[in-house]
């Protein structure tokens, strides 16, 4: 009897998967997505689907071993590892990051004195997204103006990922690439992997895609950028994301920080919208409070490739989605429902409300 119904059961998980693929390769071309990694987990057991094309026009399929751009995934990688060295007492969460570290494009700047690590993480630290465009020669020697007094309200900004990259790398003596090497893609074993280009991705990375479609680049990041240069497939942030909901790596109190709100994640200069009270901001991961719970949440977006993974940590299921496709965020309310069940995410509305 146990054979038999473990054996139904297995069938039956199989029509299911075989419908989820089906219905997933429905959004795609809903949405006009190119092509899509995604992995679901729920009770230890994962569904993986890679789907659509690796550029377009060419027919050469996305697989589970396609390297994607990650976008703003790597900034939760970045927090994780900051909270790695919180934990081995070589980072303060409070204390003036200035103070580890003279970042000169901060420096004469009012109010740079007070940004600490969990201002960072929490996005309350004043600084812009981006102070100029960070691909550009120019970016590296601008001058980084505040835009809102440190601590006072909810502004997203890859600039402070940067300054606090650039600490690490102080405190440490490496660079972010081999920092998150030896705390984060070694011990979860994340071989795919990188916040640099690497030519082991070359045979299989997936070019980007705009809004009609049209393949754009592989971009081959020479330097690393906490804000958006991670390199990865799904079945490495499913690892990552595994980590996050069983806080492994972290002690207790650090892995609290990432499912207790820090701050309400209240928009600079931006009147209260419907979904601010369901949306705060723990150290370096979002939180939404779902109609299934509370939910660990972040997104990407580098224009041509965009993603997304979400976590409930009372029934511990996750998802991760990668897309190399301008589109790829307005499939994500789509896919929430066919994987976890109709309701209320609240992020992507969220997200649609910022200005």
């Amino acid at each position: 009897m146990k054979i038999l119904f473990t054996t139904a059961l297995l069938l039956f998980h199989g029509l299911t998967a075989r419908a989820q693929q089906a219905e997933l390769t429905a959004l795609l071309n809903k949405h006009h997505v190119t092509g899509l990694q995604l992995i679901y987990a729920k009770n230890g057991q994962a569904q993986a689907y890679s789907l659509g094309q690796r550029q377009a026009g060419t027919g050469q399929p996305v697989t589970a071993k396609t390297t994607f751009q990650a976008a703003s995934l790597g900034k939760v990688v970045l927090a994780y590892t900051a909270l790695r060295l919180v934990d081995q007492g070589r980072l303060s969460l409070d204390k003036p990051l200035l103070t580890y570290y003279s970042y000169p494009r901060l420096l004469g700047q009012p109010g740079a004195d007070r940004i600490t690590a969990r201002q960072v993480l929490t996005h309350t630290a004043g600084l812009p997204n981006w102070a100029a465009y960070p691909l550009s020669p120019a970016w590296k020697t601008s001058v980084l103006p505040l835009t809102y007094a440190p601590d006072s309200c909810w502004s997203y900004s890859g600039e402070g990922y940067v300054f606090l990259q650039r600490t690490l790398e102080h405190i440490t003596g490496q660079s972010l690439e081999a920092l998150v090497g030896q705390q984060v893609f070694g011990p979860l074993r994340m071989s795919g992997s990188s916040f640099v280009w690497q030519q082991r991705f070359a045979a299989d990375a997936a070019y980007g895609h705009d809004q009609a479609g049209k393949p754009t680049e592989i971009k081959r990041f020479a330097e690393p950028n906490g804000g958006f240069s991670l390199l990865t497939t799904a079945a490495d942030y499913h690892r990552f994301t595994q980590a996050l909901l069983s806080g492994r790596g972290l002690r207790p109190a650090a892995a609290r920080l990432l499912t207790t709100a820090a701050s309400a994640a209240n928009r600079c200069g931006q009147p209260a919208t419907p979904t601010d009270a369901r949306i705060a901001w723990a150290c370096g991961v979002g939180l939404a409070d779902t109609s299934h719970g509370p939910a660990l949440w972040h997104w990407g977006d580098n224009g041509d490739f965009r993603g997304f993974f979400i976590a409930l940590p009372k029934t511990g299921e996750s998802l991760v989605l990668l897309t190399n496709s301008a589109n790829g965020l307005k499939m994500i309310d789509d896919v929430l429902a066919l994987f976890m069940g109709p309701g209320h995410y609240y992020a992507m509305q969220w997200l649609a409300e910022e200005k």
